[in-house]
Parts: C-alpha cells; structure tokens; sequence
C-alpha cells in the first residue's frame, strides 16, 4: 500500500465503466484548464499489449477509466487534442505512443513532470522517488509487474494506479516555479513540445525481423539458424494461443540451446536439460514437430541501412562532444541539452546562420538563442 496516510476529504476515485459514465467525465474534464494523465498496459502479459487503464486527476476528483469494458473512447480524444487543456504526465512518450496506438489519440499542450525534473538535474528521476522525496510517499513497488489486463482489479493496485496521477499537478507546480527561477521554463516547453511532434507509433515487427532481434543468434551456425527460425515461428503462434510474451513460453536462451542441441525425440530433449519439466510436458511435442520439419528457410536479414557519409559521421560526434561538455557544465543528461535525432539532422544539414535554426524539429526560440552560436561556431 501506500505508506502515507491520503487525506480524508480525498474522493475515492470514480472508476468509470459505462459510455454514459465516460461522457460525463470528458464534460467535466473540459471545463479544466489542466489534467493529471497516467496509464498501465498489460505488456509483461499478453501476446499483443494493450491499454488497460487510463488514470485522470483533477483537483477534487480522479478517475479510473477502464479501456477493457469500454466500446468506445472517442470522446476522450478531443480532450487531448486541444491546446487549451494541458496534460500532465511523467515520462510521457510511452503513455502517447500506447495512446496512438491503440486510439489515434494525438497529444497538444504537454507538462512532463520527469522532463521537468531532468531539466533541473534532480539526481533521481522517477516518480516513486519524487513522490517520497516531496510528499512522502511511499509506493508499493510490487505493482509495477502488476497484471493490468486482470479483472476485476485489486483494490490496492486501484490505489498504486491512482496515486500515479494524484500528486502531479501539485508537483507540477512545483516544478513550473523552480524552472522559472533557474530560467529554465522556456527551455522545457520546447521539450515537452517536441515530445509531442516527435512521438512515435510502436508499430509491431514482422515475425522475419522479431528473428534477426532474437539476442545471440548471430552466434550460430546455418543449419542452427534454420532450426532457430523453426523453433521462432512454434513459439510465436504458441504464444499467440496462449495470449502471452514469447519469452513467457520459453525464453531466448533456452530457445538458442535447442537449436544448437536439436533433440530428436523426448528422451534426448529430456537429458539436454535445457527445458523445465514442466515446459517438457507442456511444449515437448511442439519443440520435437518444429525441429523436425524442414519446410521453412532462414529469411534474409534486414537490410542494412547505409552508412552516412564521413563527413556527416565527423560533424555528429563533433556535436556531441560539444553536447557532453555542455550537459556536464549544467549537471545534467547529454540529451537534455539535444536529443540524438536533432544532432544528427544538424550534421546532415548544417546550417548556415542562426535562423536556420528555426527549421530544426527540436529546436525552439531557447535552444537557438542558447546554442545557435555555439553549434555554428562548432561546424565552422
């Protein structure tokens, strides 16, 4: 549970199950003018991970939404989409990645509480950490492998989800003061709108390139890669049945030693030791059939994408050099100062003076007047 005692004049949140239910918060939700947004997925779980819960808070009110039961959540999207609601988060980009995914949310007007905290340089970032640190707090870390997916929910996780967002905008605030006062507010803003531009859909890999991803493989040899590939493809539509992760029906490791050892029959898988007794009774008839059929070849790996031209190559690690040095003046992370991806997009378009600047995903009036001249002086 959660060490401190809630105030007594909290509300319980209101876990919202029915369409009627979810129309009636997204009104109220409108009428604010900022909102506290967590959510948990059932990634360590299912085959193919989904929302599970959408955690709001406001003050005086917070809501458990549950995805699970809910037919439709269109009427949540708007609320995102507007610029006149900021949403608060901590570590957003997976939240509006799994949000995009799953319901073509797009995300304006961002807070990111931990982006917040990087920007200051606090030493510890996450949010069971703050939460002790400036509320005294104390999370119960056995839910954070909490199965999501799982109905109904327990009534302690129910409490670790909406604790998740009860303290943001109180730390929020916090935080936007403390920023102000280092001269660091305009800077954050600019991260929080990149995060918003810049967010990614997690697309799911093909089962071709989830094979060339499988650590070790790289190790073996044809004839191993080929039986590797078969035992590949048994345990992804295994697991597919099953509804849970790959490496949940056997993992990496084990998988790798098959196909080196490649038993042919249950008594050799059994004296290999390589599977538990109980993944032997469950998926020895399975491991034996895949290994046995010769059907399928190993695919081409992927192609690899061309290396860039040297001298883009030097001006990147010039720029990062340069970026090493100025995180360590400010105490800070080496992509707080500019994320990988801006560096590169200078390295391959350098530009010429500091308005150039302007059309860099990621870099902002603050950025540009803070670390225009330097870059430009830099890739001269």
């Amino acid at each position: 549970m959660i060490a401190k005692q809630i105030n007594t004049t909290t509300p319980k949140p209101q876990i919202i199950t029915t369409q009627a239910g979810l129309l009636a918060v997204t009104q109220r939700l409108s009428q604010e003018s900022r909102i506290a947004v967590d959510t948990e997925s059932n990634s360590l779980y299912a085959y193919r991970e989904q929302v599970c819960l959408i955690q709001i808070s406001i003050p005086g009110e917070n809501y458990l939404i549950d995805p699970l039961v809910l037919d439709d959540l269109s009427p949540l999207g708007p609320i995102f989409y507007t610029e006149r609601i900021e949403k608060v988060f901590h570590a957003a980009d997976y939240d509006l990645a799994v949000l995009k995914r799953d319901y073509g949310f797009k995300c304006h007007a961002l807070f990111d509480t931990m982006w917040a905290a990087r920007v200051l340089g606090w030493p510890k970032v996450g949010l069971a950490d703050i939460l002790e640190q400036h509320f005294g707090v104390h999370a119960n870390k056995r839910y954070q492998r909490y199965n999501w997916g799982k109905r109904p929910l327990d009534p302690e996780a129910l409490t670790y989800a909406w604790m998740d967002t009860y303290y943001l905008l109180e730390l929020r605030e916090i935080q936007q003061k403390e920023l102000q006062n280092k001269g660091r507010w305009q800077e954050s803003k600019e991260i929080f709108d990149y995060l918003c531009n810049n967010g990614h859909i997690h697309h799911p890999h093909t089962l071709d390139e989830l094979f060339w991803r499988i650590k070790g493989m790289q190790g073996l040899g044809r004839q191993e890669k080929k039986a590797l590939y078969r035992l590949h493809i048994w345990r992804e539509k295994t697991a597919e049945q099953m509804d849970r992760p790959p490496i949940k029906v056997i993992n990496n490791e084990r998988l790798i030693k098959l196909a080196r050892v490649q038993p042919h029959n249950k008594t050799e898988l059994r004296n290999s030791g390589i599977l538990t007794s109980h993944q032997q009774r469950r998926f020895g008839n399975g491991v034996l059939h895949a290994l046995r059929d010769s059907n399928n070849q190993v695919p081409a790996p992927p192609s690899q994408e061309e290396r860039p031209p040297d001298e883009v190559v030097e001006r990147y690690h010039a720029l990062k050099a340069w970026r090493k040095d100025k995180a360590a003046q400010r105490g800070v992370d080496s992509d707080v100062v500019l994320p990988n991806a801006v560096l590169w997009h200078i390295a391959q378009a350098p530009p010429e003076k500091l308005e150039d600047f302007q059309e860099v995903p990621g870099i902002g009036p603050w950025r540009q007047q803070a670390y225009g001249s330097e870059i430009l002086k830099l890739l001269r």
